[in-house]
Formats: C-alpha cells, sequence, structure tokens
C-alpha cells in the first residue's frame, strides 16, 4: 500500500510502485480531470502539482511522490474559484478543451511564483503545454488576467 496526500486528504492506495500517478490518480482514486495526452511528458496534458510545482503525472512514478501534497484540477479550487479558472471562464479560454487542466496547473504554478507575469514569464512557463487548437492568445490573455483577479483578492 502507497500513502499518498491527494488534494490535502490521505489516501492510501494499491499500485505497483513503479505505476504512473496519472494512472493512479485517474483509474485507481477516480480523479479524472487530469488528462492522458501523450505518455511522454511533452504535451503537458497531465499536469498536477507536487508541493506546488507542476509535474507530468504521466512519466512521475507513483512510488518518487512520497510525502508531497498532490494537487490536482480537482483540487485547485472546490467551485471554479481559484482566480485562473476564473480567468479561464471569463476569456473563454477553451475551444476542445482536452489540455485546459493541464494548462491551468501550469498557469496557477506561474502565477504562484511570479505574480505578475510578463509575457516572456508566461512563454516559458507555458512553453511544454501544447494546444492542438491554438488557444495560445486567450491563454496568455488569462494568465494575465488571472494576475489581476489575484491581485484584487490580496
Amino acid at each position: 500500500m502507497i500513502q499518498l496526500n491527494v488534494n490535502g486528504r490521505a489516501v492510501e492506495v494499491d499500485a505497483d510502485p513503479e505505476t504512473p500517478l496519472l494512472w493512479v490518480l485517474r483509474d485507481t482514486i477516480g480523479l479524472t480531470g487530469t488528462k492522458y495526452g501523450c505518455g511522454m511528458a511533452l504535451c503537458g496534458a497531465c499536469t498536477v502539482h507536487l508541493d506546488g510545482q507542476p509535474v507530468r503525472s504521466c512519466v512521475t512514478p507513483v512510488a518518487a511522490v512520497g510525502a508531497q501534497l498532490i494537487t490536482t484540477i480537482e483540487g485547485l479550487s472546490p467551485d471554479r474559484s481559484h482566480p485562473v479558472q476564473r480567468a479561464w471562464i471569463e476569456i473563454d479560454v477553451p475551444q476542445c478543451g482536452y489540455c485546459q487542466s493541464g494548462q491551468i496547473m501550469s498557469a496557477a504554478a506561474l502565477l504562484a511564483k511570479t505574480p505578475k507575469p510578463t509575457d516572456a514569464d508566461i512563454d516559458s512557463a507555458m512553453s511544454g503545454n501544447l494546444c492542438r487548437c491554438g488557444t495560445y492568445q486567450r491563454i496568455r490573455s488569462a494568465i494575465h488576467r488571472a494576475a489581476e483577479l489575484a491581485g484584487d483578492q490580496s
């Protein structure tokens, strides 16, 4: 049995230690907001936070997580009140939506580290997240808007 801290909740799972965290989250725990994209950490659809840092869960063995706090898209906020989620809705970012949970998790990590990012900061932080629909301009706009919303809360 492997002990995990997922979205602030202690969870015990029976999984092979080499199983990617993505599959433990989706198939064992039932948190399906984190998506499978490429399986090689190239697209960013599977991004979650480990102790606040964005990681690609498709290549992270569950045994490597240890006591780190795992935050998934479901744990970002219970009611879509996180500034990034609010901005995504306000700017109407998604087209197909498949990559968006990974995009949101990467954006949230960026804003936690850099509260007022420049376009260059955003481009650098988001460069590992692919959007087949090409909503990159709306993503950048939403991140700037989320920074404003977060500033309004402080």
